[in-house]
């Protein structure tokens, strides 16, 4: 396109005539996206967001964040006369008075879900295909940050409604707090405004949840989405694609009108939830009172895993200096967390300090192309996984008659166990992918037609791969390694005359070889002769 389409061009010209930036919207409005479907999982993410907020604005003209006593007199004719809070009270008449309360309090909760999962989901994307990589470990981070803030977003929304599930939750909260030595007493007086439950804890995560954390939320998501349209975007391999350039269609009006489509489908998924799978029903709970709890009791899925940690946990406490430890609370609450997000936090910054690769990256790796990545990203899944499974421990143990005693044993010892054979199983699949591909390059791709020679032999017939296939299989990059042989004088490098840089050197070395090069199956598709039948090519069968 010579010039740019007319609805472009005068929204520039009308903006630029007032705040002097049409030429800043003429350049970024035509900025190229590229088109694959990986990278419709963070605007999941994000146009759930926005259905949160439209959403919880509405509730918030009903919902009353008080902790006052009051007897129900509303449409629910079991609670009738039952003393409750403010809060469970409006929750209620949210829930049976107010037209559509009910519906938009399912999208709610339903958005919440799909926003945290697709979170998750867009940064396992990042993570095995390495986008994480310079120059964007600052967006690598904010996501992290951004995930954080969204599940203490949905602990405290989970909490508002002050029914006997939630309050079960908040009570495990409470105890998490009272296990942190020496600060964790103050921390519990602090949220509650006294003894266990208080008064305040509704009212104050009322604006938490809807005033401190939305606005981070908010400042955050801006800075990723500038950061992330300011800087190259990454693009998966394939034809035409390189470092330098990014291979797709405009801002505007291709990926805004694709977009825009999307946020309809998003919106269409969850007010499809909404209205026909019930979620949160918060009458059949009843209110909290400290002295109750409901059997089978779960959580939100992002957080089972706390849970299971929680139940799988030894009751083990210590005294230490006259004070009790009480680490069956103390260690599931902080250690899963800590090794998952820090692991996170610092695997940019660690993948760089073994390999030292400096060099900036905008075309993404297939997972099987790092195969250790992979693996360590198969086995935090994994460990992430039992501990969601395992939160259900009791569920499990009912509905498939096992015992409670052994369900929790075996999730003891599989929490060690499996993540190291997920580790292994992934290596193993990354290494057969990989010499699929130069079995694909060296031969060709099986067409299925068997042949029978003159000589009495049997051949199959191999047809040359899609060039879009070829492409993706080329782009493939070496892991670079570092020197770790001495110069010609005998000196061996700067990194490794300490213990820590020889660990680095051993680290990098099996980090980065390339255990199937697609040199060897080029040189060897250079070298062998195929028998020449129609017009593919062919491959003898043993």
């Amino acid at each position: 396109m010579n010039a740019p389409p007319k609805a472009l061009a005068g929204v520039s010209e009308f903006v630029d005539d007032r705040f002097g930036a049409g030429s800043f919207l003429k350049k970024y409005m035509r900025k190229i996206f590229p088109d694959h479907w990986s990278f419709l999982l963070g605007e999941i993410a994000l146009y759930s967001f926005i259905i949160l907020l439209l959403s919880g604005t509405f509730l918030t003209f009903w919902f009353k964040p008080s902790m006052a006593e009051v007897t129900y007199n509303g449409s629910y004719a079991p609670l009738v006369g039952v003393k409750m809070s403010e809060a469970y009270q409006s929750t209620l008449h949210l829930s049976f008075d107010v037209r559509g309360g009910l519906l938009v309090r399912q999208i709610h909760h339903w958005a919440a879900l799909l926003f945290v999962a697709g979170m998750i989901v867009h940064m396992l994307r990042v993570f095995f295909t390495g986008a994480y990589r310079k120059p964007r470990e600052v967006n690598w981070l904010i996501g992290l940050v951004l995930l954080t803030l969204a599940m203490a977003e949905g602990l405290t929304g989970y909490s508002l409604p002050d029914d006997l599930l939630s309050g079960a939750g908040l009570r495990i909260t409470e105890g998490v707090m009272l296990a942190i030595p020496v600060v964790g007493t103050y921390l519990m007086f602090f949220l509650f405004g006294g003894e266990y439950p208080g008064h305040d804890v509704i009212s104050r995560f009322y604006t938490i949840h809807i005033l401190l954390i939305p606005g981070l939320l908010l400042a955050l998501i801006a800075a990723h989405l500038i950061i992330m349209f300011v800087q190259k975007h990454t693009q998966m391999p394939g034809k035409g694609r390189t470092e330098n350039n990014v291979v797709g269609a405009p801002f505007f009006p291709a990926f805004m009108a694709k977009s825009g489509a999307f946020f309809l489908f998003t919106f269409a998924v969850i007010a499809g939830l909404g209205t026909f799978a019930q979620i949160n029903p918060v009458w059949l709970y009843g209110p909290y009172t400290p002295a109750d709890i409901s059997a089978g009791s779960q959580p939100d899925f992002y957080m089972g895993f706390l849970e299971g940690s929680l139940r799988l946990m030894p009751a083990w406490e210590i005294n230490f200096l006259g004070h009790t430890l009480a680490l069956s609370v103390l260690i599931p609450a902080l250690v899963p967390m800590g090794l998952i997000f820090t692991g996170l936090a610092l695997y940019p910054f660690i993948e760089r300090w073994v390999t030292g690769d400096n060099r900036e990256h905008h075309l993404c790796d297939r997972p099987r192309n790092n195969p250790h990545r992979t693996a360590i990203g198969a086995a935090g899944i994994t460990f992430y996984g039992i501990l969601w499974l395992l939160g259900a421990n009791d569920e499990i143990s009912a509905n498939f008659q096992i015992s409670l005693f052994w369900t929790t044993l075996v999730g003891r010892v599989a929490i060690f166990v499996g993540p190291v054979i997920a580790y292994v199983v992934t290596y193993r699949i990354c290494i057969g992918l990989q010499r699929k591909d130069a079995e694909i390059l060296a031969h060709g791709m099986e067409s299925g037609i068997i042949k029978r020679l003159p000589s009495g032999g049997y051949i199959e017939v191999h047809t040359t791969p899609p060039e879009e296939l070829t492409e993706q299989i080329r782009a493939k990059k070496e892991i670079p390694i570092l020197e770790a042989g001495p110069d010609g004088e005998g000196v061996p490098p700067k990194e490794a005359r300490s213990a820590l840089g020889r660990l680095r050197l051993k680290m990098s070395k099996a980090y980065g070889t390339d255990h199937v090069p697609l040199e060897e199956a080029a040189h060897h598709e250079g070298e062998e002769e195929h028998a020449a039948v129609g017009t593919g090519d062919r491959k003898q069968l043993h």
